[in-house]
Order: C-alpha cells, then structure tokens, then sequence
C-alpha cells in the first residue's frame, strides 16, 4: 500500500502527544498512520473547509489531533497536525478549531516569507 499524505507535527502537536499516557499514546501515532493508508471517517475526518481531525478513541477516551491540508507542492501531499485535545463533550469545542485555523493562518504567512 502506497502512503496517500506525510505528516508533520506542530511544536503544539508534539506537546499534546509527549504528555498522553504511554499506551494512549503509542494508539493515536498508529491512528495517525493507518490513516496515512486507509481513508477512514473514523479516524481522519473534515470538521471544514479547512480543518480536518485525526481521531482516537482509547479506554473510552476520545483524542482528537486537529490538522489542514498543505498542497502547495503538488509532488508530495502534506498534512500538517496542529495541537490535540481530549475531547470531552460530543460537539468540538470552539476554540479548537478556531486555535487549529489560528495555526494554519500563521502556517501559511510563514511559508510566504520563506
């Protein structure tokens, strides 16, 4: 099987990830990665236009790694992860995506200065 996108971790991203628990996090990498092979609602899912979510249920927990698209180089298909949550109530909250869309924005301004 072939990889559909690469993934790259935002210094936020990282940080959700390091502080998760070993177990919870060995599952959200390798959700992360299958979703790399597999197109799979469940685990990758468009929350916008704009923001999609890699998604892990673990124990009855739900964790959620927010992301967007950077196709900007049309040979190499980029997702860019910006920062997770534990998600707590069904609806995601507000100020996750608009902190999610707050990254993308500063993303794409750096990548125009570069």
């Amino acid at each position: 099987m072939r990889v559909k996108f690469d993934v790259e971790f935002m210094d936020d991203a990282v940080l959700f990830i390091e502080e998760l628990d070993e177990k919870a996090r060995e599952k959200v990498l390798y959700n992360i990665r299958k979703s790399q092979y597999v197109l799979d609602p469940e685990l990758f899912k468009k929350l916008n236009d704009e923001i999609w979510e890699f998604r892990t249920l673990f124990k009855k927990t739900s964790y959620r790694v927010f992301a967007f698209w950077d196709k900007a180089d049309q040979a190499n298909t980029l997702v860019i992860a910006t920062h997770g949550i534990v998600k707590k109530t069904n609806k995601t909250p507000k100020q996750a995506l608009e902190k999610a869309q707050q990254l993308r924005t500063e993303y794409f301004s750096n990548q125009e200065d570069t």
